[in-house]
């Protein structure tokens, strides 16, 4: 499994969207375009993606552009996977 679809997976689960939701990809907007994702979701995730990919975050190393769509965020882990 590729870093996008862990990523995707990842926020299927800690949104918990519902089965009819539209599926998630590379392309698909996120603040501001999917309900369930609001600033307790976005501590969640990020929680969630430093225990799957086992790397620390800081608060200083995110802002509204992380989250902005799923191809950012799965940049942001890539990121942190290089460093």
């Amino acid at each position: 499994m590729n870093t996008e679809q862990q990523v995707i997976q990842t926020l299927q689960s800690v949104l918990n969207l519902p089965a009819g939701a539209k599926p998630l990809d590379g392309s698909s907007l996120l603040l501001g375009h999917v309900a369930e994702l609001d600033s307790m979701a976005v501590v969640s995730i990020l929680t969630a993606l430093e225990e799957r990919f086992g790397f620390a975050i800081d608060d200083d190393e995110v802002d509204g552009r992380t989250f902005e769509s799923v191809a950012s965020l799965v940049q942001f882990v890539e990121s942190k996977l290089n460093a």
